[in-house]
């Protein structure tokens, strides 16, 4: 691969330990994928925040490098382990919450925003169409490779981590136009009448689709809280972190649908919910918020549950990020929501946060949180929002 001067002076370590680590990395994978040399990012999501999936192994790492390390983008971080502020009222342990401030206190000295969400462009990380970035978390380089038109590769923690230090990632895979041409036409001939249906169709497409990536038409109309999570479930079960929709998504109208085709039928969708959905009926907690929830989503739980009681055998949790709160508080939405007994989980969710052996059973609008939980044994319900403010409420599922 090829390096510039300063670029080899980095990797000489000329520029100090964590410089010289950044580029071992980013030249290693470079090598890996017959890049021919690094290119510029406008920004860096890291993931591997969670100090659950990081250990004290992890945090050793990111400590050597935050002795000189210092971002030289836009970067903001993934959901962390636990809501930053109100980490008691869900039931973290004191231990665990030390460990994870340590994790936060250490990417805050690269320089990094805190943000600890995984809708980066929610939020004011929002790449142009075109541009070259590196990130991290599924669902937030779905969307942006797809919705937005950016274009970065799914990174791993430390190479997201070395691309905000250097301002620059290999030029391979999703970089190249000629790796982002789509290879599969998919028709949806499916009725789409609620929000989890989405999550049910990235399901039925990812499975289909497997490592390719979809050109997809049937579709008229989609709002962007169902392009998120779709984003989300049609990266966990299967397809490239990319997709067209004819009409809707940029670049679609570049191309012209692919010979090779499948369709998606009412069936399949109903297929994607009885593997998905378990046999379940009481539910000890609803999780809203995979990826993070909008103003729009808070607004509706908020429409949902006022006047109402949530069950006191289910939690009921919406997880997004610190500035979708703040809305929420200066909406009332918050009030609202907590006077009914839910709890907001800022900073994290339910992909990253110690839940295993905490709850039997969730409910959920979103597929790739039935995904994670199951992972964590808890059985799973993928509802609609209506339907799981009314398990909440109900304390099951109806």
């Amino acid at each position: 691969m090829y390096l510039t001067k300063e670029e080899e002076r980095m990797l000489d370590g000329k520029e100090g330990y964590a410089t010289r680590k950044s580029m071992e990395i980013l030249v290693a994978l470079g090598n890996i994928f017959g890049a021919e040399k690094l290119i510029r990012v406008g920004s860096v999501q890291v993931a591997g925040v969670s100090y659950h999936n990081l250990g004290d192994a992890g945090l050793e790492f990111l400590n050597e490098l935050a002795k000189d390390g210092r971002v030289k983008v836009l970067t903001t971080l993934n959901p962390a382990g636990m809501d930053l502020e109100d980490w008691k009222k869900l039931g973290i342990s004191e231990e665990f919450a030390r460990k994870q401030n340590l994790v936060i206190d250490t990417f805050r000295k690269m320089g990094i925003i805190i943000s600890c969400t995984c809708t980066p462009y929610l939020i004011g990380n929002l790449p142009r169409y075109g541009e070259h970035i590196a990130w991290s978390e599924s669902s937030a380089v779905t969307f942006a490779n797809s919705v937005i038109g950016a274009k970065t590769n799914r990174e791993g923690g430390p190479s997201a981590l070395a691309a905000a230090f250097i301002g620059k990632t290999p030029e391979y895979g999703l970089h190249l136009e000629e790796n982002r041409v789509p290879d599969t036409h998919v028709i949806v001939e499916a009725k789409l009448e609620k929000f989890s249906d989405w999550g049910a169709l990235g399901y039925s497409i990812g499975k289909k689709v497997e490592n390719r990536i979809p050109y997809i038409s049937g579709i008229e109309d989609v709002g962007l809280d169902e392009l998120k999570t779709f984003c989300a479930s049609v990266v966990t079960y299967g397809s490239k972190p990319l997709f067209y929709i004819k009409g809707i998504t940029p670049g679609s109208e570049k191309y012209q649908p692919p010979r090779e085709g499948i369709t998606i039928e009412d069936s399949d969708i109903r297929e994607a919910y009885e593997s998905i959905n378990d046999d379940v009926d009481t539910i000890a907690l609803v999780c809203i918020g995979c990826p993070h929830s909008s103003i729009k989503e808070i607004a509706t739980i908020a429409k949902l549950l006022k006047d109402k009681t949530i069950s006191p055998d289910t939690e009921f949790w919406v997880a997004t990020s610190r500035q979708m709160k703040q809305l929420a508080d200066k909406r009332s939405y918050t009030k609202i929501i907590e006077k009914a007994g839910g709890k907001f989980a800022c900073d994290t969710c339910m992909a990253v946060a110690p839940l295993k052996g905490r709850f039997e059973s969730v409910a959920t609008t979103s597929a790739k949180g039935c995904y994670y939980s199951r992972h964590n044994n808890m059985k799973t319900k993928l509802g609609s929002l209506e339907e799981c403010v009314d398990a909440a409420v109900r304390g099951k599922w109806s």
